[in-house]
């Protein structure tokens, strides 16, 4: 059986999309799906290229129990439409970026993550490069929820 592929997308893959990657690995392990689903993160912009996760976001995360220390910043290429199943934006920008290097046929892997748990009130992860620390808390608890539900989602769409 073919691997569910995920890549979750930011703007510099330090911030949200490590995050979301962390978070969603963690799920997937706990559910006992890792032989049946793959994720990974990268970003549109190539500012941080090889670098490690945000150091606030890596405190917050590893505050919850999830550990972002061996991930490396990634710029998204064209060939992540071929070999990713869900392609997950966490905002409308990233969202347009992606929209702009898929091919017609990767179009439709396209995903803004809050759009599987509607129930959060919110449509973008706000990126919180620039803020304080609360804000990677809330992003933490936004990706937390909706990771969730994509995971349910997954689970749903390819009988795991």
């Amino acid at each position: 059986m073919k691997k569910v592929s995920v890549l979750f997308v930011c703007m510099g893959n330090i911030c949200r999309s490590p995050t979301a990657h962390g978070v969603f690995e963690d799920l997937v392990a706990r559910a006992g799906l890792q032989q049946h689903i793959l994720v990974d993160s990268s970003g549109t912009h190539a500012y941080h290229v090889g670098n490690s996760p945000d150091p606030r976001s890596q405190k917050t995360a590893a505050s919850r129990g999830v550990d972002l220390s061996g991930q490396r910043a990634r710029q998204t290429e064209r060939k992540d439409f071929d070999l990713f199943d869900y392609i997950v934006a966490m905002d409308k920008d990233n969202l347009s970026n992606l929209q702009f290097i898929a091919p017609a046929e990767g179009k439709k892997k396209l995903h803004l993550l809050l759009d599987f748990a509607p129930k959060l009130g919110s449509k973008e992860v706000p990126d919180p490069y620039y803020g304080g620390s609360k804000g990677f808390d809330k992003v933490f608890d936004l990706i937390q929820g909706a990771s969730e539900a994509l995971l349910e989602h997954i689970r749903r769409e390819h009988q795991l």
